[in-house]
């Protein structure tokens, strides 16, 4: 068995995988202990998937978090893992979009899964899941039902701000004008959807393109991505927001397949006939 823990800002995952797949994978909230909340998730993941400590390998971390887990024998970045993750679920995919708690990342993606380039906002919380949360807070709205309530609006308000701070006071001054939620939450989407496909531009967009990461299940923000992109998002098998655990997983499973005995030996003999 190999291990993948994701610890993001906002949300934990972990994913755990023999040689036929998934066998169990896990979310919760990080909360204020990065490394509390990597133990609690790989000890629900053990619990889930019915197994001890001893089956696992070989764990490897990823994500805001990664060098808080102790435990983990290795630690990659999340960029490297969400398209190692991604590309096993389709390996079509060739622009992956992942808007996080803290941050937004495009990634292009090579045939063979590869990361070919990559853009990343990780100064400005606009565009992220914490900036969804700080505008849910202020309408006074559920944060996982932003996205159905955007869907319902016939008019987007026009929201100025990117900063979180400035479009905080945009968003109560609007509904102080009377202006509907729904106008207001799809006028917020239609923003983060505009700086996201502004980074996407810049890397060159190809299809196929997929949208992970927790904020991948606002429908409302997906729809507002499709309209500006101009391209319908692929869906992928599993769960949106373990693509970066997934994919850490599957590299501590490689790491294994790499290093067991006779292995390294196999590899030296097969370059040799190479050369």
């Amino acid at each position: 068995m190999f291990v993948g823990i994701d610890v993001g800002s906002l949300t934990a995952k972990s994913v755990l995988i023999g040689y036929n797949g998934i066998v169990a994978f896990c979310i919760s909230e990080t909360g204020d202990n990065p490394e509390k909340a990597g133990e609690n998730i790989f000890e629900a993941l053990l619990n889930k998937g019915q197994v001890f400590k001893e089956d696992v390998k070989f764990v490897i971390g990823t994500g805001y978090g990664r060098i808080a887990l102790s435990f983990a024998d290795k630690t990659v970045t999340e960029l490297t893992c969400h398209a190692k993750g991604a590309h096993s679920l389709n390996s079509n995919i060739r622009t992956l979009i992942d808007v996080g708690g803290q941050d937004s990342k495009v990634i292009k993606l090579n045939p063979n899964g590869s990361m070919a380039d990559f853009v990343m906002n990780d100064k400005c919380a606009a565009g992220t899941g914490r900036f969804l949360e700080v505008m849910a807070g202020a309408l006074r709205v559920d944060l996982q039902e932003l996205g159905e309530v955007s869907l319902r609006s016939e008019a987007p308000c026009n929201i100025n701000s990117a900063c979180t701070v400035f479009a905080e006071s945009e968003v109560i001054s609007l509904l102080a004008a009377g202006q509907p939620k729904e106008n207001i939450i799809a006028g917020l989407h239609h923003g983060i959807a505009k700086r996201v496909a502004n980074m996407v531009w810049r890397i060159g967009l190809k299809e196929d393109v997929c949208f992970v990461g927790g904020v991948s299940k606002n429908n409302g923000l997906k729809a507002a991505l499709e309209t500006f992109l101009g391209s319908r998002f692929i869906s992928i098998r599993e769960d949106p927001q373990i693509t970066g655990a997934l994919g850490a997983a599957l590299l501590a499973r490689e790491h294994c397949d790499r290093n067991r005995p006779g292995q390294i030996e196999r590899n030296a003999a097969r370059s040799r006939t190479v050369r």
